[in-house]
């Protein structure tokens, strides 16, 4: 018999689905940053496809070169960076670093390379396959291991291994270079993954996560202890304006970010929490806990540089996946024990 909790859980997962049958995908993809964006798979270094001209006006006097050409064009701050760097970005004539700070009036030329395409192959990699139907197909990936090809990880990730399980029974709605993709998780987060094995399935997935359907909830070790047993964090995501690598509070382009902390258990210098997804934001959890002082042990982007336990990567596991299946229509829940690495981190602080 379901407790009253999760008959009301049910009946909130029926209602966002009822949003989910016109979902744009275009759409989806810029609202939940966990589903891939166009210039991930892109490479500067052709000839000049396309040479585009800004002037900025006085609102954005003062902003940072890359950020500006990021909010004022398509291109992602990163790849903007990448022009720069490349000598691809002029202002008025010259070359400037892409810490540059915009004047008002000035003229700001981009020339555009043609894309090269990173190509991805099958390669015989094992991958930890918790189901599989002719619908879709959910793995356990590793800690370590990159979702998709990009530039700086052309091969070795979950998407060369399932290519090579799958073959061509893949959806191809995001292309050739990230078949069957839906959702990614970040390389040293391990856990849970959904995989769409055709379009429709694809589709079908995409717009759950659009209406937050989707149950997401992770496992991670916090710096700390968390006083209150639960807590939403409800703080919009966006680029950090000095380190690319990085998303912040408040930061440029923030998009709305909702997450449900739920206390597990406090150790004194560290607090066991499960951390449940409303969107799905680049770097979401780790950004969140470290707004609040609460920074996921391992994590020396948004920690302490100095991490104990000799650990190069955050304790963060996907270890809960729900979804209603795109051809039956039942939900299908799975789960995921907490790994070797991370285990072993617990067993030391409970000594």
């Amino acid at each position: 018999m379901l407790k009253p909790k999760e008959i009301q859980e049910n009946a909130e997962r029926d209602e966002r689905l009822q949003g989910a049958e016109n979902v744009d995908l275009k759409e989806a993809a810029e609202l939940d940053d966990d589903l891939l964006q166009p210039d991930d798979l892109l490479q500067a270094g052709g000839p000049i496809a396309e040479v585009k001209t800004l002037t900025p006006g006085a609102a954005d006097a003062g902003k940072r070169l890359d950020s500006y050409i990021g909010e004022a064009t398509d291109l992602s701050r990163s790849y903007a960076q990448n022009l720069i760097e490349d000598g691809q970005v002029s202002v008025s004539g010259r070359q400037v670093a892409k810490k540059y700070k915009v004047k008002a009036g000035e003229s700001i030329t981009i020339n555009i390379p043609e894309a090269k395409s990173i190509d991805a192959a099958p390669e015989n990699i094992p991958i930890d396959i918790v189901y599989e139907d002719d619908d879709v197909i959910v793995v356990e990936k590793p800690r370590g291991m990159v979702v998709h090809p990009a530039a700086g990880n052309p091969d070795g990730t979950l998407v060369n291994a399932i290519m090579y399980h799958c073959g061509d029974s893949l959806s191809s709605i995001n292309g050739a270079i990230r078949p069957g993709i839906v959702h990614r998780i970040d390389k040293d987060t391990s856990g849970l993954l959904m995989i769409a094995k055709n379009d429709k399935a694809h589709e079908s997935l995409t717009a759950q996560l659009k209406v937050h359907s989707v149950t997401r909830e992770y496992i991670a070790l916090v710096f700390d202890n968390i006083r209150k047993d639960k807590l939403t964090i409800d703080a919009p995501i966006g680029r950090d304006d000095i380190n690319r690598l990085r998303r912040a509070v408040n930061g440029a382009g923030s998009r709305d970010a909702v997450t449900h902390i739920r206390v597990l258990k406090r150790y004194g210098k560290y607090t066991l929490i499960a951390a449940r997804l409303e969107t799905g934001r680049t770097h979401q959890i780790r950004v969140h806990m470290a707004s609040i002082k609460h920074p996921l042990v391992g994590d020396a982007l948004y920690g302490p540089k100095k991490q104990p336990f000799g650990l190069t990567g955050q304790l963060l596991h996907a270890r809960l996946l729900g979804f209603v299946h795109p051809s039956s229509g039942g939900y299908m829940e799975f789960s995921s024990e907490v790994p070797k690495y991370f285990r072993e981190v617990l067993d030391k602080i409970e000594l």
